[in-house]
């Protein structure tokens, strides 16, 4: 969406392809980084979008056993906004698309499931897309694979995909939100056991990590043992488990961790989680995804606008967001081993251990991830191309 509106806002014709009827999907990330807030006052829109719902985040805490500690502060980062907002991700899409529709290049069709490329000559020139009317062909001089990670459209390029592994999955679940509920905790590490709060107004989504496949293993120990681990790692919690009434209301994220060798073919580029499927380790996968657009946008508008890209233009787009996907995906594995895979294999990890000690001798030190999470390696800002 982001790619789309910056390439229409220079004047490029660009169809973007959704293939839902709305953008009410559940359990997506919702962190909105200083860093895209930024790209938000680049491009005068950053008042407006603050108006919609949303929390902001200045500090990020775990709860290590009973020991609360800060891990991120934002507050002294050099940008315009120094928090995370947490938006639902449906307002953050609907909120483009009402922008992008401003401009006379953008179309945007919604239940348009892109299915297939279109080739001509080893090029790709387009794709096929399903719809309620039928099958409906779009061809164009570049193609942007933003179709996450399990992407259609890369699988039919034959890009290769390194896997670099993951030890945990994710279970999204939903339980209501009290006013006198603790704010300032985010996650929890509690008997071997890992849960993240994400404050959604009237209720939390909750993040309750797994060790990776074991799914079956919980089901089969009941609901009700499910809910009683829910109350031992978040107490507060505890009374409202019972609002899950069945497995349907927990939602399994299969975590991936993986990038594609080459970003491109003639006629195609790939970004976002289609290009470097991330950890939810920092929430940073949005973050990522927004700057590959941007640098999309920034370094292909013109060119496009011209003529055709070249496979050189679309390697430059992949020389310049490939260092900070593949910093980034480093940091994420090695905190899944050295940390959550440890605390979820035998509930020990001695860095946490030392981490409150740690953070009475350095009090600054919770600045680090701040900057990583909060404005990342490479962030990108939006070149003034002029409007069309």
């Amino acid at each position: 969406m982001m790619a789309a509106m910056l390439m229409a806002r220079a004047g490029v014709r660009t169809v973007l392809l959704e293939k839902h009827a709305d953008f009410l999907r559940d359990f997506r990330g919702d962190t909105i980084h200083p860093s895209t807030l930024d790209v938000m006052d680049e491009l005068g829109l950053l008042q407006s979008f603050l108006e919609r719902p949303h929390q902001e985040v200045t500090t990020l805490a775990g709860n290590l056993g009973d020991t609360l500690v800060t891990v991120a502060d934002f507050t002294h980062l050099p940008t315009r906004c120094k928090f995370v907002a947490f938006m639902p991700q449906w307002e953050f899409l609907n909120f483009l698309a009402e922008e992008a529709k401003r401009y006379p290049a953008f179309t945007l069709e919604m239940q348009a499931r892109a299915e297939d490329l279109l080739w001509e000559n080893g090029r790709v020139v387009g794709v096929r897309a399903q719809t309620p009317e039928g099958v409906l062909d779009i061809r164009a001089r570049l193609t942007v694979a933003a179709d996450g990670r399990e992407s259609v459209l890369r699988r039919r390029a034959g890009l290769e995909v390194i896997e670099l592994g993951a030890p945990m999955d994710v279970l999204w679940l939903r339980l209501t939100k009290h006013a006198d509920d603790p704010h300032q905790t985010f996650g929890y590490i509690r008997g071997g056991r890992i849960m993240a709060l994400i404050d959604r107004g009237v209720y939390w989504q909750c993040a309750y990590v797994i060790p990776k496949g074991t799914l079956a293993e919980l089901q089969a120990r009941g609901l009700e043992a499910f809910r009683h681990d829910i109350g031992a790692i978040v107490p507060f919690l505890a009374q409202r488990a019972d609002e899950i009434a069945s497995w349907d209301d927990v939602k399994l994220l299969t975590v991936r961790v993986n990038r594609l060798r080459e970003w491109f073919a003639p006629g195609l580029l790939c970004i976002g989680d289609a290009s470097h499927a991330m950890s939810p380790i920092g929430g940073v996968g949005i973050n990522l995804a927004i700057q590959d657009a941007v640098a999309t946008a920034n370094m292909l508008a013109e060119k496009l606008l011209q003529g055709d890209v070249s496979v050189d233009d679309l390697r430059a787009v992949q020389r310049r967001r490939e260092s900070a996907a593949r910093i980034t995906q480093t940091l994420q594995l090695f905190i899944q081993s050295k940390i959550i895979g440890r605390v979820l294999a035998d509930g020990r990890a001695p860095f946490l251990r030392r981490l409150p000690a740690l953070l009475r001798m350095l009090p600054f030190l919770p600045r680090i991830p701040g900057r990583l999470v909060g404005l990342g390696f490479r962030p990108e800002h939006v070149l003034n191309l002029s409007i069309r």
